[in-house]
């Protein structure tokens, strides 16, 4: 669907249903230079199954226009008028990577916003090489190729894919190459207020880590675990693009979470 947002046409997918403001709402939020089609499987299952969907790409990102948010605090803010132009009060929010920094400035700047928390590959800071930086300055189709070598687990990179006839390597790399990566980037590069918003969270969380991931560890991803006293759940055989190389096992870890969240 199109929505405003602050004067400027947003694009999110809601499941392939209609999206209702009155049923609990689940927030998808895609990781550096994607969008969001990395949440296909799973926003369909909520959309299925009693929930509002929401699956935003963030500003200047595939069908969104304007241009896209400079800081990680930004993005956090143009979450609270993307969920005030929804007539959305609270969300289950879910964030891969990026996404996960963007939900934490929600967090700070709208703590009853946040339902429940997931983080997916994902830590409270991501550092990243300037010399992807300055790649992706240059060119984000091989910036985006250099990511994509590191972001998938061995079977990814093997041929193995979770859906027949479509391989996630090539499309990531169609997506990234055109979205502004180095924006994204250096948001994530400059972020430092992580730790202070994993302080201040009260909502129930959840973490879905990778035992291959290469872009934001797993020993990082775990030490937010422990500070938040989350759920977690550890794909071994799996790289940081989780939402797309592990999408079913993604969604039971999602679904079980979230529906007991809802049932208490």
């Amino acid at each position: 669907m199109k929505l405003m947002v602050n004067g400027v046409e947003t694009h999110l997918a809601t499941g392939g249903k209609e999206f209702d403001a009155s049923l609990p709402t689940v927030l998808f939020l895609h990781g550096s230079g994607l969008d969001h089609r990395g949440w296909a499987l799973q926003t369909r299952w909520f959309a299925y199954n009693g929930f509002g969907v929401l699956a935003p790409d963030f500003p200047g990102h595939s069908l969104s226009q304007g241009e896209p948010c400079s800081t990680i605090e930004q993005s956090g803010q143009w979450l609270v008028d993307l969920l005030g132009a929804a007539g959305v009060e609270h969300a289950h929010v879910v964030g891969h990577s990026q996404g996960f920094l963007s939900a934490l400035e929600l967090s700070r700047l709208k703590p009853g916003a946040i339902k429940s928390l997931t983080g997916i590959g994902t830590a409270a800071a991501i550092p990243v090489n300037p010399m992807l930086i300055d790649t992706a300055k240059k060119s984000a189709v091989k910036a985006a190729e250099m990511m994509l070598q590191w972001g998938f687990g061995e079977q990814m990179h093997m041929g193995v894919s979770p859906t027949p006839g479509m391989q996630p390597i090539a499309v990531g790399r169609q997506i990234m190459g055109a979205n502004p990566l180095a924006s994204d980037l250096q948001s994530c590069a400059d972020y430092s207020a992580g730790d202070d918003a994993l302080s201040h969270i009260s909502a129930p969380t959840n973490m879905i880590l990778a035992g291959q991931d290469k872009m934001t560890p797993l020993k990082a991803g775990l030490v937010v675990a422990e500070k938040l006293n989350a759920e977690l759940t550890v794909l071994k055989e799996f790289g940081h693009m989780l939402p797309i190389e592990a999408p079913k096992q993604v969604l039971v870890a999602l679904r079980e979470f979230i529906v007991s969240v809802e049932s208490t």
